[in-house]
């Protein structure tokens, strides 16, 4: 049995996002961060491993900088990693990254029990697009914000986060889940995690590895076969600093009035 992990790397949004003349992000020049909602995915396949003892493979499509994140997540506790990376492969979109990770984990392969985790979204495009295209380009049967997994046999049971509310269901493997951060809390890297992640193999899997695949086409990958593209990247304005009113008394609480009705927000 296999859990695979689909991760990205995305920029820290905390800090200054760096944009192109081109309005595109340039990403090069901005630090990286491994995405929220792909971490608890990582906790879920791990916790899989603790509770079965299944092989966990973390897959990321990216520069080769991220190879740097998947050392981490294999010091975490993951088995095996794969870097899927190349120039055809850049400035692809949901539709085009969907068909590439499809067919990377058509290439590790995927058996009767085994289960692919992904995040919920990203938090550099939030579409919550790339995890249900992977399920349709594989066939698989798919639930979406899980926020708890249960293995019972040969399969899931599912508790699915709604915005009112939450749904049950049972799920066979092989599968596909897509999982919120308020799923788990993922673990940190563990010290002997740490001194044997060099030693754990790491695959890159390019566009030679890949291109006898079905999904891969240069029409349908990278920029070319993208339908959609980012139009323009920018940082928001910085907010000015807040006014603070000290005190509870009357006369604040005029302060307070006075200053509302000047900028007519009352």
């Amino acid at each position: 049995m296999k859990a695979i992990v689909c991760v990205k790397q995305v920029p820290d949004t905390s800090g200054v996002v760096a944009v192109k003349e081109d309005g595109t992000m340039d990403r090069a020049a901005m630090a990286t961060i491994t995405n929220h909602d792909d971490l608890a995915a990582v906790e879920a396949a791990l916790e899989l491993k603790d509770a079965t003892g299944c092989e966990v493979v973390v897959v990321s499509m990216g520069p080769p900088p991220a190879e740097g994140m998947l050392r981490e997540l294999l010091a975490m506790g993951a088995d095996k990693a794969v870097l899927v990376s190349a120039r055809e492969f850049g400035g692809s979109d949901t539709y085009a990254t969907s068909q590439i990770l499809a067919a990377a984990i058509k290439k590790i392969g995927v058996e009767q029990d085994d289960v692919v985790f992904c995040g919920r979204q990203a938090i550099d495009g939030d579409t919550a697009q790339v995890g249900p295209q992977i399920a349709e380009k594989l066939h698989l049967p798919q639930v979406s914000y899980a926020a708890d997994v249960k293995m019972e046999g040969n399969a899931l049971t599912v508790k699915r986060l709604l915005e009112d509310g939450y749904m049950m269901l049972k799920v066979q493997t092989p599968c596909l889940i897509t999982c919120v951060k308020e799923l788990n809390t993922p673990r940190y890297m563990s010290v002997p995690g740490i001194f044997e992640c060099y030693s754990k193999p790491l695959e890159v899997f390019n566009y030679d590895t890949l291109k006898d695949d079905e999904l891969i086409d240069l029409d349908t990958i990278g920029l070319k076969g993208s339908p959609t593209n980012v139009y323009k990247s920018f940082s928001p304005p910085v907010k000015g600093a807040g006014m603070m009113l000290e005190g509870a008394d009357k006369a604040t609480v005029d302060q307070l009035v006075g200053i509302l009705d000047g900028k007519h927000i009352i």
